[in-house]
């Protein structure tokens, strides 16, 4: 089955396609997804949640454009270029998941692709994209890989960063850019250097031994080759939060609606409930987990939203075995188990992402797009809300939060629905760590949520039973 790294599904979590919320495609069998990519403009991309299939290169990038009507806060761009940067492994999809279903790590990628290659540097490499002298161009950038956050650069250019993950930003200039698992941005970049190649490069971050991809950008009218020396990467933690810091809502640019984005003062918006979520790591019967509150979540043979749906829920899980305020005990022991939070629809919530651990993790939520209003390290403490942003903090969906740290996010849980928050880290996310939020739409009616298409496969424990009634309005 394929997600929508991004698509919202307003009302429509039957279509999220992860295994919470429909049933698997079988082999030889087809599946038509059926959405609108409602209230929405940005760069986002696609792949199979399944698995590991992702690992095989099945992903792809997706466009949602402005309506006409609606005015973009830049001019319109020569061309509009998709970038899809990710580690590499050289081993299939399918010795990957043994491995994982073994409990060993996947251990480091051996390479970097953008766009599904790495140019050799010898001079034969065919350019990935062509720019015109004296014109700008759009390039949407998209880390699809399975585990490093990298760095972006473009030699001998600058980037006017213009949007992340839907929403139009203030247009500062930066020489590169991190990006990290499942998160995309558009740049503006204008081809106004000497006429020949040059080279697009993405190195992984914070790793020990740094692994680079190259792919090649070639002036229409050029006449030479791209500099053999690269342009070098940034270093250490505090450059990429400072530079995330850097990042702000554009306060008066039009998304999807006519109002502008500044119009929505989510920092004046009473907080309902706040959740910390503590990733951890151990071993259970030998083998590696990861986990969410001490919990490492297991997929169910009968999808949870369907469960739920049928009134069956307590025949497949429990909801709120993990608590909002985990103890310290939490870390220390890994319990298996479907892992599903409970969530008020249309609550105003804080959600606090704490990172013991000594890698960067990266969240990404499915059915919104939230607001980070604070990356900082050591602990959170309820006095660190004096530091939140409550004014210009990008609402977007993927946030990541370094070793010895932690980050906090703000949303209104206004989309009925059963939702996916997962580590963007495959090989995390394969082994536990992740949960789904259960925004139930208790008047069982259409203006809150769609219904399940008749057609739609079942199976598990609801394969058979009656429908329930139809929603009503």
């Amino acid at each position: 089955m394929f997600t929508w790294n991004g698509i919202q599904q307003r009302k429509n979590s039957w279509q999220d396609g992860t295994p919470g919320t429909m049933c698997p495609i079988p082999p030889g069998k087809n599946y038509t997804y059926h959405f609108q990519v409602k209230d929405q403009i940005g760069s986002y991309f696609y792949y199979p949640i399944t698995a590991m299939h992702r690992a095989g290169g099945a992903f792809g990038g997706l466009r949602v454009n402005s309506r006409l009507l609606i005015p973009v806060p830049y001019a319109d761009p020569e061309d509009d270029y998709t970038v899809l940067i990710g580690d590499w492994y050289t081993k299939s999809h399918s010795s990957l998941r043994k491995q994982l279903d073994m409990g060993r790590s996947l251990g480091r990628p051996e390479g970097v692709l953008i766009n599904g290659k790495n140019a050799r540097g010898d001079g034969t490499d065919e350019p990935l994209f062509t720019m015109k002298p004296g014109k700008t161009y759009k390039f949407r950038v998209c880390n699809v890989g399975l585990k490093n956050s990298l760095n972006f650069r473009i030699q001998g250019h600058t980037m006017k960063l213009v949007e992340m993950e839907g929403s139009h930003v203030v247009q500062n200039t930066y020489e590169s850019l991190d990006v990290h698992l499942g998160q995309c941005f558009s740049a503006l970049v204008t081809a106004d250097k000497e006429p020949k190649d040059y080279w697009m490069v993405a190195d992984t971050r914070f790793t020990k031994t740094m692994l680079t991809g190259l792919g090649l950008i070639r002036y229409t009218n050029g006449n030479g080759p791209a500099n053999p020396e690269l342009p070098l990467p940034p270093e250490g933690l505090a450059w990429s939060l400072n530079q995330a810091r850097s990042f702000r809502w554009n306060l008066t640019a039009s998304a999807a609606r006519p109002n502008p984005q500044g119009s929505y003062h989510y920092g004046a918006i009473n907080i309902t409930r706040t959740i910390k979520l503590v990733n951890s790591a151990s071993k259970v019967d030998g083998k590696l987990r990861y986990a969410v509150n001490g919990v490492s979540h297991i997929d169910t043979e009968t999808p949870l939203k369907y469960a739920e749906y049928f009134g069956v829920a307590d025949k497949v899980f429990k909801y709120d075995i993990i608590k909002d305020d985990p103890s310290p005990e939490a870390e220390a022991k890994i319990t298996l188990a479907p892992n599903v939070v409970n969530q008020t629809y249309r609550d105003f919530v804080e959600i606090i992402f704490e990172n013991h651990g000594k890698s960067i993790q990266s969240w990404h939520l499915d059915g919104y797009a939230f607001f980070p209003v604070a990356i900082e390290f050591g602990r959170w403490a309820p006095e660190k809300r004096r530091n939140y942003n409550l004014l210009d903090a990008i609402s977007r969906h993927t946030v990541q939060v370094y070793p010895g740290s932690w980050a906090a996010i703000m949303l209104t849980f206004d989309n009925a629905g059963m939702w996916n928050l997962r580590s963007a880290q495959a090989e995390r996310a394969y082994l536990g760590q992740q949960l789904y939020l259960s925004v139930e739409n208790v008047a069982r009616s259409l203006r809150d949520e769609y219904m399940l298409l008749d057609t739609t496969p079942l199976c598990g424990v609801v394969k058979g039973l009656p429908k329930p009634p139809p929603y009503g309005p």
